[in-house]
């Protein structure tokens, strides 16, 4: 079943998806400017190990928001494709109070719920 998003619907997703990503694609280039020397030249090797570590969550940040960027680029694509706002699972639409809170998701809630308690019982 295939939702039909009216024309200010899909613009407003537009946006703020886009918006969205304009907003990450320019905090990944300050956190990418941020981390060009992060070598600590420091002897004390407890300044070398904060400074690792501070490294090192930054670069999980910075994969995170990679991994964010392509869902948004996907949930472009889905407005495009005419996909949007359909659960990939039932085919069912998606509540639009689901895709305000959350408008890269592929599921409805109903799915999510059945794929988050089959994680829990299989322990991921």
């Amino acid at each position: 079943m295939l939702a039909v998003l009216t024309m200010e619907k899909k613009e407003y997703f537009q946006q703020l998806l886009s918006r969205r990503l304009d907003e990450l694609l320019t905090d990944t280039n300050k956190t990418a400017n941020g981390l060009t020397d992060f070598r600590d030249q420091s002897p004390d090797p407890l300044d070398r190990a904060s400074t690792e570590s501070d490294t090192s969550f930054a670069f999980g940040l910075k994969e995170r928001e990679g991994n964010l960027i392509r869902k948004i680029e996907d949930a472009l694509s889905r407005l495009e494709d005419g996909t949007f706002g359909i659960c990939e699972d039932c085919g069912e639409e998606i509540s639009r109070g689901r895709l305000d809170a959350r408008p890269i998701t592929t599921l409805c809630i109903k799915c999510k719920d059945k794929q988050e308690a089959d994680e829990k019982v299989r322990g991921l």
